[in-house]
Parts: structure tokens; C-alpha cells; sequence
């Protein structure tokens, strides 16, 4: 079931719904939509009354004049308040912004985020030369390393997804989204937003997850008192697509 909740600045921000159960809120990360939530999609929604919502800029969302990425805190919080009280798992780049929307008040009983990015994921460098490339026409070529240098994902397995719709659409929604991200990401006091966050948080943070995973997780989890971590061996930032049912096992455990 498809609706849309206006966010704070009046941008639309399309969801879709389905399941029974305890209500449960996905947030996708970068180079994603809602959409790819489908490997879990028939797992989580036998088990809750899922809702994915589409970050604003892509998918059935809109988008504003300008980008600032505190307001999607305010997006998260919109879709927590059409909800309800409302568990989250969040994936990479959501993450951030679920916490910014539980520290500002949204109804969110207890949240599981996955690999959160922030300032070590990336160099300023590296940055402004994937964003030159994307100004260049080479939007692949930039795509193409951050997956291999920063997500840690593996060269022939990106060979062979090239060529698929999955792989048209992630190039799009990245080269519309990726350089605004990074800055936000460049300069976000992820301390900062984890001290007015008052609800459970659990990490799931896989064992073969580049190293500013790990230092990103531990760094918010010493700054939320209560906070726990489970290591996932065998797995790494992809394992939403990769071990939809071990995510799926984990937040059963977690969230029950």
C-alpha cells in the first residue's frame, strides 16, 4: 500500500506499507530506494507491518530547492508520526539520519542501525574526485570505486551486476545524491547527534566491513549509554543484499 507524508518543509516523502505485526520502519542508505528493500520485503513482512519509506530526492519522494541533510531527521521523524510508535533498522547513511530523528523527539521505540557512515568513511579528497568525475560524465567510473574502496565490495561481483536494472538505477539515484551526501557526511558531529537520543540503539556491524564501520560504530556507541553491538562473521556492508535472512534472525532477536 503506497502514501505519502508531507515533511517539514513540505516535501513529499512517498512510503509504502504492508504486513501485520508490530510496526517496524525501514531506512535505506546511499544509491538506494525503497525498492531495494526486497530481499527482505517478504521476510520482514511476515513477521511486522513493514513501512519503507523513500528518502527525499529519489524514488516516490520529492525533493526540495536545496539539500540539507538535517532535513532528512525531520523526514524520518514525519514518517515515525504517520506510524506511530515505531521500531527502526536502518541501513548506512539512514542510520545517521534515524538517529537525528529519534534525537528530535520522534515516537521511535528502539532502533537497529547497520554501519552508519561519518567523517572516516571518506576523505575530503576523495570526495571532490568522485564528484569530479560524476561533473566529467563518468558517474560509473566514480560509483564504481567508492564500492570497491570505501563499501569494500568485490570487483567481480560488480562486473557482473553491471549491466542490470538494479545497477541503472543505483548509477542514477548516485550520481543525483552522492555529492550532497558527502558533504553532509564530511562535517556531521555524529557525538553530537547521539546525545539527545534517549531510545535503545543496537549496531549490527559486519566482521568484514571496512574499518570506518567499526570505528564509526564504537565511536556512537560510546556516546549512547546502553548501547550494544552484534558482530555478524562472514558479512560485510552489502549484508542486506547478501544475508537477508541472518538480518531478518537478528532483528527477531533484537527487537522481541
Amino acid at each position: 500500500m503506497g502514501d505519502t507524508v508531507v515533511s517539514s518543509d513540505g516535501v513529499a516523502i512517498g512510503i509504502r506499507t504492508e504486513g501485520d505485526g508490530p510496526a517496524l520502519l525501514l531506512v535505506h542508505g546511499g544509491m538506494r530506494t525503497a525498492a531495494d528493500w526486497a530481499p527482505l520485503w517478504p521476510l520482514l513482512t511476515a513477521r511486522y507491518r513493514v513501512t519503507a519509506m523513500d528518502r527525499r530526492g529519489r524514488g516516490m519522494s520529492g525533493d526540495g530547492p536545496e539539500y540539507d541533510g538535517e532535513r532528512e531527521y525531520d523526514d524520518v521523524a514525519a514518517v515515525a508520526r504517520h506510524i506511530g510508535e515505531v521500531d527502526v533498522f536502518a541501513h548506512s547513511i539512514g542510520a545517521v539520519f534515524a538517529l537525528g530523528a529519534a534525537g528530535r523527539g520522534a515516537p521511535i521505540r528502539r532502533m537497529v542501525l547497520f554501519e552508519p557512515p561519518g567523517p572516516p568513511t571518506q576523505s575530503r579528497a576523495a570526495l571532490d574526485r568522485r564528484v569530479g568525475w560524476i561533473a566529467d560524465g563518468q558517474a560509473g567510473r566514480a560509483l564504481v570505486e567508492l564500492l570497491v574502496e570505501v563499501m569494500g565490495l568485490d570487483p567481480a561481483m560488480l562486473a557482473a551486476m553491471r549491466d542490470t536494472p538494479r545497477a541503472a538505477g543505483s548509477l542514477a539515484v548516485f550520481t543525483a545524491t552522492y555529492g550532497r551526501e558527502g558533504e553532509f557526511l564530511q562535517t556531521v558531529d555524529l557525538a553530537a547527534l547521539a546525545r539527545d537520543v534517549t531510545v535503545p540503539v543496537h549496531f549490527l556491524l559486519g566482521e568484514q566491513s571496512p574499518a570506518w564501520a567499526g570505528e564509526v560504530t564504537r565511536l556512537l556507541v560510546a556516546a549512547l549509554p546502553g548501547a550494544a553491538v552484534t558482530a555478524v562473521p562472514g558479512h560485510g556492508h552489502d549484508m542486506v543484499d547478501s544475508a537477508p535472512d541472518l538480518v531478518v534472525s537478528a532483528l527477531a532477536e533484537l527487537l522481541s
